[in-house]
């Protein structure tokens, strides 16, 4: 039974990532501008005009980003005749060494910076500056990338190195070594 689920994990796994693969390959064809060492986890949705969106090098897309690159809501009012010339398109802009968490909502005309990390399940409805870190809905200014890069390394796991070329090695370290402690509830 388990070596039937591993093979259905692993075809899940090969389609997934042939669908991926040919969104990416679509998107650039249709005029998506993309940087050099593209990461994106699952199967992206750019929205239907993947022209307007630009991304630099070593940008990483998490499982569940949406780019929304106009205005769907245009359907209702369009039928309205004092608005019926009202519609919405914007470009999304993400630069160089940015990190998109998973589930955000890139909404029209945004600019995320250089050296970036959005948070997962967040809502960008206003460009992010270089050098920083926002989450939440609508997302918000958190920390600078020097602030979240200290806390990171305050609270970083530690482990030999040299397990990150053997997953399972890694993996297996990790299960035997990470602390059972959580953090403190919030007041």
């Amino acid at each position: 039974m388990i070596l039937l689920y591993r093979i259905i994990l692993k075809i899940r796994s090969l389609y997934q990532d042939l669908v991926k693969q040919a969104a990416i390959k679509i998107a650039i064809h249709q005029g998506m501008k993309v940087g050099d060492n593209l990461y994106v986890q699952g199967i992206p949705n750019f929205g239907s005009e993947c022209f307007l969106i630009e991304m630099g090098d070593h940008v990483t897309i998490a499982e569940g980003v949406s780019f929304i690159n106009h205005g769907g809501d245009g359907r209702v009012t369009k039928r309205i005749e004092k608005y019926k010339d009202g519609r919405t398109f914007g470009r999304i802009k993400i630069g160089n060494n940015t990190f998109i968490g998973k589930g955000t909502v890139l909404l029209p005309g945004v600019s995320i910076g250089d050296n970036c990390i959005v948070g997962s399940m967040s809502v960008v409805s206003s460009s992010v500056p270089d050098n920083s870190v926002y989450a939440g809905a609508p997302a918000k200014f958190i920390c600078t990338i020097e602030q979240y890069g200290d806390k990171l390394l305050a609270n970083s796991t530690i482990y030999p190195l040299e397990l990150e070329k053997d997953r399972a090695k890694l993996e297996e370290y990790i299960k035997k070594n990470l602390p059972h402690t959580y953090k403190p509830v919030r007041k």
